[in-house]
């Protein structure tokens, strides 16, 4: 059977952090855009894998797509056959506060995320860039110097460090896009900072080598100017109920576009 989503709005397992109802329109896109395969004018590229640790040897059921099905020109979200995306765990950027320890378990964290310039701008140095235990943000796009599938989401609209939305573990979860997939390994898709996976599944079952395998998460990138954080955004929050808190203005806008 395949996985499904009933949206009951349920409290998250992580202390200080509040399940939000998923509102009726993005619960109907959702299971609107999910059945089927993304083609034609829909599919922007495709040629991605969602099973990253999983059957890393060639050849990969690369089934999966960056998509705009319902949305051209106004969102882009990862789509595979009658499915979503998988969740895998980053924990790169700012590694000074090391949080509860669970990224301890990564075995593939880097220093600084993709746009660590913009970061320290927008925050106007109050941050060196985003820590994954405070800041939700979602791996979107893939650089790869192989030969490799690659998609900049940035050709088609989505600016850096603009607020995504992510449908997790029925919840609904804003995010902003901070980092890329690489080429040290398959062409993967399909991941987020830990806190952003710690509000969808909980602590006992996100560690920094430990995520959500079932693709039945939906990652939603927004184009245009208007889908960055507002100036009220809390760059330097101290958690992550602080940070998404303050990009959630700029997310309820943005979700009324899936329709």
């Amino acid at each position: 059977m395949k996985p499904t989503i009933t949206f009951l709005a349920i409290l998250a397992a992580t202390q200080g952090i509040t399940a939000v109802k998923v509102p009726k329109n993005v619960r109907d896109f959702y299971n609107r855009v999910k059945v089927g395969r993304c083609e034609g004018s829909d599919k922007l590229k495709g040629g991605f894998f969602d099973r990253s640790g999983k059957n890393e040897e060639a050849p990969w059921p690369t089934e999966w797509s960056y998509c705009q099905k319902s949305v051209a020109g106004q969102a882009i979200f990862l789509h595979g056959p009658n499915t979503f995306a998988n969740m895998d765990i980053d924990c790169d950027g700012d590694l000074s506060d090391p949080g509860d320890g669970r990224c301890g378990s990564s075995e593939d964290t880097q220093g600084q995320t993709a746009f660590v310039d913009q970061v320290r701008k927008v925050s106007k140095n109050k941050i060196k860039d985003l820590n994954a235990n405070i800041h939700p943000y979602v791996v979107f796009g893939n650089d790869r110097e192989d030969g490799g599938p690659t998609f900049n989401p940035q050709k088609h609209g989505v600016k850096p460090l603009s607020v995504m939305a992510v449908v997790c573990g029925e919840k609904l979860i804003y995010g902003i896009w901070a980092d890329t997939n690489g080429d040290d390994g398959p062409p993967v898709v399909g991941e987020a900072s830990i806190s952003l996976a710690t509000a969808c599944y909980g602590t006992k079952a996100i560690n920094g080598n430990s995520g959500h395998n079932e693709s039945d998460v939906l990652y939603v990138a927004f184009t245009g100017e208007d889908a960055l954080p507002g100036p009220r955004t809390k760059w330097d929050a101290k958690n992550f109920k602080e940070f998404e808190d303050s990009t959630e203005e700029v997310g309820n806008r943005l979700i009324k576009r899936l329709k």
